[in-house]
């Protein structure tokens, strides 16, 4: 993991986001080994680090690709209003479609750029068309299929 801005952190601090990154369900008397502090301190820190809000969850990592979710698709979206109550609008009715799962506002030729992820190129079709194109004030999508994914968090 790149650090730019620590504040705050020390180097045990960094090495525990690290092993964290890497591995969420490391144990603690492992990640105390890994970054040389003893159980006690190191699980102080990586409390801290939750409460302050640097580790902001942990989840599983699913293989989606062996459900069947292996065609990745990104849209980029273009609006007809950009105006702050359109961008909010548009924000929530994304957040609502399980298909998505990665939307970015960009600065650039279109306004967000979508990771959608389905089953085929027929569901992705009506992703498209009955949910993302229906989405308040979208003026104009434009696709790219994703043949093999080479690096994924």
């Amino acid at each position: 993991m790149q650090h730019v801005q620590t504040g705050d952190l020390d180097a045990f601090d960094l090495k525990i986001l690290d092993e964290v990154a890497a591995d969420g369900r490391i144990s603690v008397t492992e990640l105390a080994s890994r970054i040389g502090l003893s159980k006690t301190p190191c699980n102080a820190r990586l409390k801290r680090l939750i409460d302050e809000g640097y580790i902001l969850g942990f989840r599983g990592v699913i293989n989606l690709p062996k459900l069947g979710l292996d065609h990745v698709a990104f849209a980029e979206v273009k609006l007809s209003d950009t105006r702050e109550k359109a961008l909010t609008e548009f924000n929530q009715a994304i957040s609502r479609i399980k298909e998505v799962e990665e939307c970015h506002m960009i600065a650039g030729r279109f306004d967000y750029l979508i990771k959608i992820r389905t089953h085929n190129i027929r569901r992705y079709r009506e992703v498209l068309g009955e949910k993302i194109s229906s989405l308040p004030h979208v003026a104009s999508t434009s696709t790219s299929v994703a043949m093999q994914s080479v690096k994924e968090r």
